[in-house]
């Protein structure tokens, strides 16, 4: 026996089944949904807040959040950084290459701590998850993990 509030002919919308209190409802409407064939959508594991140091050098925040804005506004996921003193070479999922400096106030920084961009490479296939957890992560002044290596967190600590 189902307990609907409203019958619809084709669609039957989750608001529209109604379960006593007693029956302790998420659980058994979901059960009635799946014997309805009608699952209810999977629920999304929303990302804890990141919390970055707002002046972080390029290099070391590429290495952990791989995506880089391209001047047209379009998100590209990173293939690999080499790395070669100064400058390095990185290398996108839709395999241009480009050539970048080290700087903790260029245009691509700016953007990444900002959340710029108008959309994502479709070539790239940046996958929807590092696009949330992008979207979860926070640059503070005084706060926030400032991207060291374990060595060089090690000779921080001993000051």
């Amino acid at each position: 026996m189902l307990f609907t509030g409203q019958a619809k002919t084709q669609r039957m919308n989750i608001k529209n089944i109604f379960v006593p209190w007693c029956f302790c409802g998420w659980t058994v409407r979901n059960h009635i949904l799946g014997v309805l064939g009608m699952e209810p959508k999977e629920s999304v594991k929303k990302h804890s807040k990141r919390y970055y140091r707002k002046r972080v050098e390029l290099f070391r925040l590429l290495d952990k959040i791989k995506l880089w804005p391209s001047r047209t506004g379009i998100l590209h996921g990173i293939k690999t950084i080499e790395k070669m003193g100064d400058q390095a070479q990185i290398t996108t999922h839709c395999n241009k290459t480009f050539m970048v400096n080290n700087s903790r106030n260029s245009r691509a920084v700016r953007w990444l701590r900002n959340k710029w961009f108008k959309g994502v490479c479709g070539a790239c296939g940046v996958p929807a998850w590092k696009l949330d957890k992008y979207s979860s992560t926070l640059f503070r002044r005084h706060y926030g993990s400032s991207l060291l290596s374990e060595d060089e967190q090690k000779i921080y600590n001993k000051k």
